[in-house]
């Protein structure tokens, strides 16, 4: 089974974005144009609008004008947009448009291009797009790309659908004219994808940082609440920014809803708040895709994940020593992106491990050789194990030693029923002789316990460096 969802991103240790300047922080507006694009009958849906507005909980009259809601949608367009646009316009800002809303709307497009803001698409309609079939999705993007390009002068380089399907991204990128997609909330930096051998740009948009929530339950009820959440937004970034690790804040605005006075008197105060900060980059989304696209190219690498059986197994089937069934049992476990690591992989075949019957761990202990032995001396060791003991010497020793170490294995498999095992990387050659002759007066429960831990110990290096 494979798991189609990154739960492991960038973990840890996230890239440093570099942004422009050393900047501590992107700050990024996203102003979303629907009105004119939203389900009404006189836009030839069956239903009229019922989402993000001043209707919480508004449901869709079917086969009905809903003279408030189309009302509180023209306020968008007619009123709140040139707020946000007196505010915004000598900003950096994109624009998410709607097809069929910016092709209602002349002026406001006239002013959206000469303020210089980016124009990415926001589809052809403002809908639903959870059961709209894959190719009347794809035919609607097409659409909008056309009208689009159309309207504006040029296509759009950015695609964020908003309610979108589980297709949206893969028809984004198969569509093959976009430098980034948003429909993503994944992340607070931008991430590559891929999708039929070619790499796609994530820039992830945000639902939090974003005044869809003045019109939603239990979300924001004034313009302080709006700017409180904005600046502990931006606070917290930035303090992560000033450590090392720069990030990216979106904003999401609606001219319907930001719009109006008392919300967008928050956005002003936070506009105002952001520039009062050195190290800020005020930037479109196109200009931090194309910076993560200069800074941090795609770069193909290991994905077990997606690798054909044969292939798998001939890379990791001696992960474990003469036990290929732990990469067998991994590869027919669920495996997704949280398996593309060496950590990843690693944890999943020590889990495999661990549950594996007792005669099959005390199998997998039993297949490993013994330490500076006689397959080593035959040069009959894997190639994995000839190189780990060479790394601690244990190819180099003097006839003493080498005496030294044949009667602590033999005394230890009398007494324990199985080879000492250790990580050989971990130490040199005096470190292991200590252990053995620490080790073998366990009692053999104890020692079955350690042994198995020095085998996922081992796996574990050895997957490290297949992962290199």
């Amino acid at each position: 089974m494979r798991y189609s969802r990154d739960m492991t991103g960038y973990g840890e240790a996230p890239p440093d974005a570099d942004w422009p300047g050393g900047a501590r922080i992107a700050v990024q507006i996203v102003l979303n144009y629907e009105e004119g694009g939203e389900n009404s009958i006189e836009h030839g849906d069956a239903a009229s609008e019922a989402f993000l507005s001043e209707i919480v909980g508004a449901a869709p009259w079917p086969g009905q004008r809903h003279w408030n809601m189309e009302t509180i949608y023209d306020y968008g367009a007619r009123a709140g947009f040139w707020r946000l646009y007196r505010l915004l316009k000598d900003l950096p800002v994109t624009v998410y448009g709607v097809a069929t809303a910016l092709e209602r709307s002349p002026e406001q497009v006239s002013a959206m291009l000469a303020a210089g803001w980016e124009m990415a698409t926001h589809g052809l309609k403002w809908i639903d797009y959870k059961d709209v079939p894959a190719e009347t999705e794809a035919a609607h993007l097409r659409e909008a790309i056309r009208i689009h390009t159309e309207v504006t002068g040029a296509r759009p380089l950015g695609f964020y659908q908003g309610r979108a399907s589980m297709n949206t991204v893969r028809l984004g990128a198969e569509e093959g004219g976009f430098e980034y997609l948003a429909d993503s909330y994944a992340d607070d930096l931008p991430y590559w994808t891929e999708h039929q051998g070619r790499a796609q740009l994530i820039v992830p948009y945000t639902l939090d940082a974003n005044d869809m929530r003045f019109a939603t339950p239990q979300g924001f009820n004034s313009g302080d609440q709006f700017f409180a959440y904005l600046k502990d937004s931006f606070d917290a970034l930035y303090r992560e920014g000033a450590a090392g690790a720069a990030k990216m804040m979106s904003v999401g605005l609606h001219c319907r809803l930001a719009g109006r006075p008392g919300r967008a008197e928050a956005v002003r105060r936070f506009v105002e708040y952001a520039k009062g900060h050195e190290g800020v980059w005020f930037a479109t989304r196109l200009d931090i895709a194309r910076h993560w696209a200069t800074r941090h190219p795609y770069a193909p690498r290991l994905r077990p994940s997606q690798m054909a059986r044969e292939d798998f197994m001939a890379r990791f089937g001696g992960i474990y020593e003469h036990s290929p069934f732990i990469a067998e049992r991994a590869f027919d476990a669920e495996m997704g992106a949280a398996h593309d690591s060496a950590s990843g992989l690693g944890a999943r075949m020590a889990q495999i491990f661990r549950g594996a019957s007792d005669d099959e761990r005390l199998g997998v202990l039993r297949a490993h050789p013994d330490l500076a032995g006689k397959l080593a001396q035959a040069r009959r060791l894997t190639a994995e194990s000839t190189s780990e003991q060479a790394s601690a010497g244990l190819d180099a020793l003097t006839d003493a030693e080498r005496a030294g170490f044949e009667a602590l294995n033999e005394a230890y498999t009398e007494k324990h029923g199985f080879p000492f095992i250790i990580a050989v990387r971990d130490h040199d050659k005096r470190g292991i002789m200590a252990a053995m002759e620490r080790r073998v007066r366990n009692e053999t429960e104890t020692e079955r316990k350690e042994a198995e831990r020095q085998v996922i110990r081992i796996a574990q290096l050895r997957l490290n460096e297949v992962f290199k």
